[in-house]
């Protein structure tokens, strides 16, 4: 049956199209099948990709936003399916990424009387997406669709989510979409600029602190080129090491987990802290402790595009609502008058010293297997991961020497890793696509491998096995020791290159350090999706830690 050129579901694929969508990432419901039916007429535009778990699919989507800068689109059916979804939908909003959901719904006729997977989206949602609603009108589904759009890219960006109530996708759908979404961005006052360079004249030890989502590549690079040409100190909020290249030589770390004390040292003794995109959480402040009201009353000027997040936790100097990237030009326009090459020159080889490979007592030592992904892969290799402590090997010893390389969760999430790899070899088929996940890390969400067959997508994923959910394994040890008290934290494993055979990609086994690299570079060109089963040992249980040490503390 042909649907009449005027439907709902039509106008939301049309609004789709012309707000420059050029990939669905869904998991397919008899909710939304008009919707799907009206994407089968633009093939040619919208490739939409059908996923295994709506938990994947959303996060391909979230991923998609990360590395695009546009809203990545994810569509899933009610109850269940979109439930499923709410892990991407959470990491979006933590990570402040442009994303929207369609979610099937039950007929509007039916609301209200405990149908089949009926939800209230509104409710379930309100606190996950800056906006969740309901398409009730179809003649307003382009106002609807476009103000999803604005929603997800003005200020802090975010998700949005939409139900979509089956009756009502073919219905009339009102008037087509005129034109794409311009979303409307904060820029600097000059007169805001000018008490910046005041202050950072009168620094004696200023750190610029760089973080949040919309950076251009060009405004990543403005503001680094100013902040090395005068010798001032930069470090990276949680998880956005890629937006400088790691190897500038004023690069002094990421605020993050496992944070180099040396760079912590280095943020409390500051006198002068410009924070630009970083919400200063509580990952980037360690546990809220780097920092403390009074202090940041005399020594913060914080810079967000989203006014909500100013003043949030920290009373800050000067603070000012502004697009991440027009901040930045504005910013590197600034001649303080003064340099600190030697505290930059200092921070540098703080960086580089935390970062060189460490010693461990297990056959493969993920130290210097990180370190070699460094050596070898190209700088706009993209390298993906989830949640776990193998993720603090890859954050401390891979060094990002490009924007938009690094997709990694800052809201925590496990599973997110493979899902991204995805996403971004869907989008960059030619690059260098490295995914890192521990083992019980990519089991949720390892399904995804049919996914990455069926339509050519041929990422490598290394899969860190220490047979144990690492993180939690650490706190375990750490807060009751010894050997009779693990508990829920042991994993019994397949054997991960049968399960890579099984879907018809390659799969490979690496049990030493040295044969690490022969492992990945047969992995790179399999010319199919590939796993790297990684076999590591759970003693190792974090950079400069052991188990034997956590037990005997």
């Amino acid at each position: 049956m042909t649907q009449p050129a005027n439907t709902a579901a039509r106008r939301l694929v049309e609004t789709l199209v012309m707000n420059g969508v050029d990939r669905v990432f869904c998991v397919p419901g008899e909710s939304y099948l008009a919707v799907l039916d009206a994407l089968a007429d633009v093939r040619d535009q919208i490739q939409v990709i059908a996923c295994r778990h709506e938990a994947g699919a959303a996060n391909m989507a979230e991923a998609y936003g990360k590395l695009s800068g546009k809203p990545g689109v994810c569509m899933v059916t009610r109850g269940p399916g979109a439930t499923h979804a709410s892990i991407g939908v959470h990491t979006a909003h933590q990570d402040s990424t442009p994303m929207i959901l369609f979610v099937g719904q039950i007929a509007l006729t039916d609301r209200g009387r405990g149908a089949f997977q009926e939800v209230d989206y509104r409710e379930v949602f309100g606190g996950l997406a800056k906006w969740a609603t309901e398409l009730e009108s179809p003649e307003r589904t382009v106002e609807v669709v476009e103000r999803a759009f604005s929603t997800a890219l003005q200020g802090r960006m975010g998700p949005v989510v939409i139900a979509l109530p089956e009756d009502i996708l073919h219905e009339d759908g009102g008037p087509a979409p005129i034109r794409p979404v311009v979303p409307a961005k904060a820029a600097l006052d000059p007169a805001f600029v000018e008490q910046v360079r005041e202050r950072l004249a009168k620094a004696e030890r200023p750190l610029l602190v760089l973080g949040g989502s919309g950076w251009t590549t060009e405004a990543a690079a403005a503001i680094g080129d100013w902040a090395e040409r005068f010798g001032l100190p930069v470090s990276l909020s949680f998880r956005r090491k890629d937006i400088l290249s790691n190897d500038r030589p004023n690069y002094a770390g990421d605020l993050g987990l496992g944070c180099n004390p040396k760079l912590t040292a280095r943020a409390k003794a500051a006198d002068l802290i410009i924070a630009v995109g970083a919400r200063l959480g509580e990952n980037p402040t360690q546990g809220y402790t780097l920092l403390d009201r009074a202090r940041t009353a005399e020594i913060l000027i914080h810079i967000h595009p989203g006014a909500e997040e100013l003043g949030r936790v920290w009373a800050p100097m000067l603070s000012a609502t502004a697009d991440n990237s027009l901040a930045a030009f504005a910013l590197a326009t600034i001649d303080p008058g003064r340099e600190w090459k030697a505290e930059a020159e200092a921070a540098h080889a703080d960086y580089q010293a935390f970062s060189t490979p460490v010693p461990v007592g297990g056959d493969v030592n993920m130290s210097e297997c990180m370190a070699h992904l460094g050596d070898i892969l190209p700088p706009d290799a993209i390298v993906t991961n989830g949640a776990g402590n193998f993720a603090a090997w890859l954050h401390r010893f891979y060094r990002h020497r490009a924007c938009r390389t690094q997709l990694a969760p800052t809201s925590g999430a496990m599973g997110y890793g493979y899902p991204a790899a995805l996403a971004a070899k869907s989008i960059h088929p030619d690059t260098d696509v490295i995914c890192i996940a521990g083992d019980g890390d990519y089991l949720m969400t390892g399904q995804e491998i049919a996914t990455a067959v069926q339509y050519g997508i041929n990422a490598v994923v290394v899969i860190v096995d220490n047979g144990t959910y690492g993180t939690i394994r650490m706190h375990q040890e750490t807060h009751y020791p010894g050997a009779s008290r693990v508990i829920a934290t042991d994993l019994k494993n397949p054997d991960f290159v049968k399960y890579a055979e099984a879907f018809g990609a390659f799969g490979v086994r690496c049990e030493r350090t040295e044969d690490f690299p022969a492992a990945l570079d047969a992995a790179r060109n399999a010319g199919r999706p590939a796993v790297v089963h990684l076999i590591t040992s759970a003693e190792d249980i974090a950079p400069t830690r052991t188990i034997t040490g956590l037990r005997a503390k």
